[in-house]
Formats: structure tokens, sequence, C-alpha cells
């Protein structure tokens, strides 16, 4: 009898991240962010979500673009807690 794992092998994982859509993502999350006036763009939860991948997916851009990314992103999530207290 045949190994079932000799039917459907198992293929590599493809782990490798491209900073360009990291890069993308980062900034229109950003871009909502800013964009929000008068109320937050999400819920507490979903803030809470951004508050802690945004600074993980940075991780995938170089040293000084991240950082700058996060202090900006920081302040907006700081402005947006005002928003969401409201």
């Amino acid at each position: 009898m045949s190994d079932q794992r000799d039917l459907f092998p198992e293929l590599p994982r493809d782990e490798s991240v491209n900073p360009e859509e990291v890069r993308v993502e980062l900034l229109e999350i950003l871009r909502i962010a800013r964009e929000a006036r008068d109320e937050a763009p999400w819920d507490l939860r979903t803030h809470r979500f951004h508050a802690m991948v945004f600074p993980q997916m940075a991780r995938w851009l170089p040293t000084e673009e991240a950082e700058q990314l996060c202090l900006e992103f920081e302040v907006e999530l700081e402005r947006l807690e005002r928003l969401l207290a409201a």
C-alpha cells in the first residue's frame, strides 16, 4: 500500500516578504488614519490590531524607514484614540 504523503507532496511555503508590498499596505493604513477627522476610521478592536501589527510589519522595511513610519503612525494612533473616546 502506498503512503498517502506520496500522493500529495507538500510544497515548500514561500516565506519571502516583498518589502514593496509591505510598504504599500503600511502607507495605506497611515493614509486612512491621517484622513480621519471627525470620527475614528475603525473600531477599537481594529485600532488595537493596527497598533500591534503595524510595527511588526514595518520590520520588513529598512530600519530608518520603519522607524519613521512607526513614529508617524504612533502620532496618528494617539489622535485617533481621542476620537474613539469621544
